[in-house]
C-alpha cells in the first residue's frame, strides 16, 4: 500500500459541482488528504465546495482539460500523481490497485481500465463504439496495447511525465499520455477499475463527434514523432493509389476506347500524384530508420 503523504489527487474539473464533494470525501475516507483540484473559470460552487472539503484549489490559467492537467503536474511535489475526473464515475476504492504497479517499482504509468468492470447506462453506445476504435487506432498506429486509452483514471510518477511533452488542450490529453509513455518507453500497465454512472443533474462536458474528432486527429498528428513511416505512409499510399486510378483512366480513354480521347492535363496529375506517394513513402522510411537509431541511442545513454 503507497504512503498516502506520497500521493497527490489530481482532479481538473469544470462545473463539476453536483460531485466534486462527494469525490474529495470518497478518497479522504481512504486516507487521500492531498487533493488539487484544478478549476476551470466553472460557473457554479465546484471551487467553494472543493475547498471546504479540504482540497487545495488553484484556478486554471487557460482553457481545457489539457491545459489543466499540465498545469497541475506543475504544482505537484509528490512522488505519486493519482489523476481523476471530478465526475464521481471513478472511485477511490480503486485507488491502491492503481497505486501498486507504481510502488513496487515495476512501472511508471498506469491506466484503468473501464471496460473490465463498467456499470450499465455509464457509458452511451456511441461512445463505446468511438473508445473501441480509438483503442484500434492507438493499436495499430504505435503498436501497444493499453485497453482503454481514453481512461481518464491514471496513476503515474511525478518522475515519469518530467519528459512529457502534452500539447493538447481538451480531452486529447490522455491520447497523448498514452502515446508519450510509448514514445518515452515508460513500462505502462493496465488495471481493471469500476466505472460508474454520472450522478443525476451531472452533466458531461464531452462532446463525442467535436472531441472524438480531435483526439482521432491527435492520434494522427502524433504518429509523425512516434511512427513516422505510418505517417508519411499512409498519405504516401493514398496519394500513390489515386495516381494510379486516374492513370488507369487516362490509359483506357487512349488504348481501349474508340475512338481515342486523350487527358495530357490528367496524365501530368497521375505522374504528380504517384511520384508525391513514392517521395512520401521514402521520406517515411527514412525518418522511421532516423527514430529507430535515435531511441537505440537514447537507450545506450540511459
Amino acid at each position: 500500500m503507497a504512503d498516502r503523504e506520497d500521493v497527490c489527487v489530481l482532479i481538473p474539473t469544470l462545473n463539476e459541482a453536483e460531485t466534486i464533494g462527494d469525490v474529495i470525501d470518497d478518497f479522504a475516507d481512504y486516507g487521500f488528504e492531498n487533493v488539487l483540484v484544478v478549476d476551470g473559470d466553472s460557473t457554479d460552487d465546484t471551487a467553494d465546495i472543493a475547498r471546504e472539503r479540504g482540497a487545495r484549489v488553484i484556478q486554471q490559467s487557460g482553457t481545457g482539460k489539457g491545459q489543466a492537467v499540465r498545469e497541475g503536474i506543475r504544482h505537484i511535489d509528490a512522488a505519486y500523481v493519482l489523476m481523476l475526473d471530478g465526475d464521481g464515475t471513478y472511485r477511490a476504492a480503486d485507488a491502491d490497485a492503481m497505486l501498486e504497479p507504481l510502488v513496487d517499482g515495476r512501472y511508471g504509468h498506469v491506466i484503468g481500465d473501464r471496460f473490465a468492470d463498467m456499470e450499465d447506462g455509464a457509458m452511451t453506445r456511441l461512445n463505446r463504439i468511438g473508445n473501441t476504435i480509438f483503442n484500434w487506432v492507438f493499436r495499430t498506429v504505435h503498436g501497444k496495447d493499453f485497453e482503454d486509452i481514453l481512461s481518464g483514471y491514471r496513476a503515474f510518477t511525478r518522475e515519469s511525465v518530467e519528459n512529457f511533452y502534452l500539447d493538447a488542450d481538451g480531452f486529447g490529453v490522455e491520447t497523448e499520455m498514452a502515446v508519450e509513455c510509448v514514445k518515452h518507453g515508460i513500462p505502462t500497465t493496465v488495471v481493471p477499475i469500476r466505472y460508474e454512472s454520472r450522478p443525476d443533474g451531472s452533466d458531461t462536458n464531452l462532446h463525442p463527434v467535436h472531441d472524438g474528432g480531435v483526439i482521432l486527429l491527435t492520434l494522427y498528428q502524433l504518429a509523425k514523432t512516434n511512427n513516422p513511416l505510418f505517417y508519411f505512409g499512409s498519405v504516401g499510399v493514398a496519394s500513390g493509389l489515386f495516381g494510379v486510378g486516374v492513370a488507369a483512366y487516362v490509359g483506357y480513354e487512349w488504348f481501349v476506347k474508340v475512338p481515342r480521347e486523350s487527358h495530357e492535363v490528367l496524365a501530368v496529375v497521375a505522374a504528380f500524384a504517384i511520384l508525391f506517394g513514392v517521395q512520401l513513402l521514402m521520406f517515411g522510411v527514412l525518418s522511421d530508420l532516423i527514430v529507430t537509431l535515435h531511441r537505440e541511442q537514447m537507450r545506450r545513454l540511459e
